[in-house]
């Protein structure tokens, strides 16, 4: 008679047969980088997370380096919003000029994902350019976000990554790209980014929560999967070179679809809310924060997922959480 147990009978023979395992450059921290200098605030909602200056996230960079922690997720946090948002391709903006700094520092040490939206340039908080009745216009829209991917390539980015949920958003990339000679700029795309409750404090982070509605008119309905899907078809065949889903911890069932449906590599964000209730709970003794953060990312690499953006990364990496 065969006895499963016999297979977990001691810590060595359980490592020795995992199936699943996390790694340093499997992690991408995100950073969120406002004006000025010598600027690092810590963010309320969002314990150990802070927006920084440039000078301050080359030092962070530095630091994450030296842990092991390789890959990082760039996002603006600008002083003056606009109706247009312009700013998201101001070449002179905090995203260019940080991703140029870190290029500069740092080479191909690093690897630099440019988040590609709206929302944060925006005085109304929307991902795309409004109509006269704050309908989020699709088309009028690419050509702004395909602008901010270009001067993020310009910059230095390895990676842009369109979190906007246009549609037809990664072909209009993909071609700005091409025709400035950025063939080797890669294309994440937060291809299913679920309407989700999980983004509360990214929106403290960012200044980009919209100042009014919702963005369910374009984020998809996280009562359903086909839409999902479909999403993450239709980016592949435009020419993403990766797919994402996000949230993570919530959306296992579409990563594990997403898994089976594509052999593109394959992101999962584990989003601000997922990472401030484990701070959080952790902070007040509920949980033991180490074996949650690892039960979490692993759960999200078993559903197939090949990277994983977490505001954990450092922590993971400084405090030896994983090998």
């Amino acid at each position: 008679m065969r006895r499963p147990r016999r297979l977990r009978i001691s810590k060595n023979i359980r490592d020795s047969l995992s199936e699943v395992d996390i790694r340093r450059n499997q992690l991408i921290s995100g950073l969120f980088i406002v004006e000025g200098s010598n600027v690092k605030r810590e963010i309320k909602t969002m314990p150990g997370i802070y927006q920084m200056s440039m000078d301050i996230a080359v030092k962070e960079v530095s630091d994450c380096l030296e842990l092991g922690i390789s890959n990082f997720m760039i996002f603006g946090v600008p002083n003056n919003k606009t109706f247009l948002g312009e700013g998201a391709w101001d070449k002179l903006g905090t995203v260019p000029n940080t991703l140029s700094e870190l290029k500069n520092n740092f080479g191909k040490e690093v690897t630099l994902f440019a988040d590609v939206c709206l929302c944060e340039y925006t005085d109304h908080g929307h991902c795309g350019i409004l109509d006269n009745n704050g309908y989020v216009q699709n088309d009028l829209s690419l050509d702004s976000l395909a602008k901010a991917a270009l001067t993020y390539a310009e910059a230095g980015a390895d990676w842009v990554a369109p979190s906007n949920m246009m549609d037809l958003r990664v072909i209009s990339i993909r071609k700005i790209l091409d025709d400035n000679g950025f063939h080797n700029t890669s294309i994440l795309s937060y291809s299913a980014k679920f309407a989700s409750n999980y983004y509360g404090p990214f929106r403290d982070a960012a200044n980009s929560a919209p100042m009014f509605a919702d963005r369910t008119e374009y984020q998809l309905d996280y009562r359903g999967y086909r839409q999902a899907l479909y999403e993450l078809k239709s980016d592949e065949i435009q020419g993403a070179d990766a797919l994402m889903v996000k949230p993570a911890l919530a959306y296992l069932d579409i990563v594990q679809r997403a898994r089976q449906q594509t052999d593109l590599p394959l992101f999962v964000y584990n989003v601000s809310g997922e990472y401030s209730m484990v701070k959080i709970a952790a902070n007040n003794g509920l949980i033991d924060e180490r074996k949650i953060v690892i039960e979490n990312l692993t759960a999200m690499r078993r559903a197939g997922a090949d990277m994983i953006i977490s505001y954990h990364a450092k922590d993971v990496a400084k405090n030896n959480w994983i090998m």
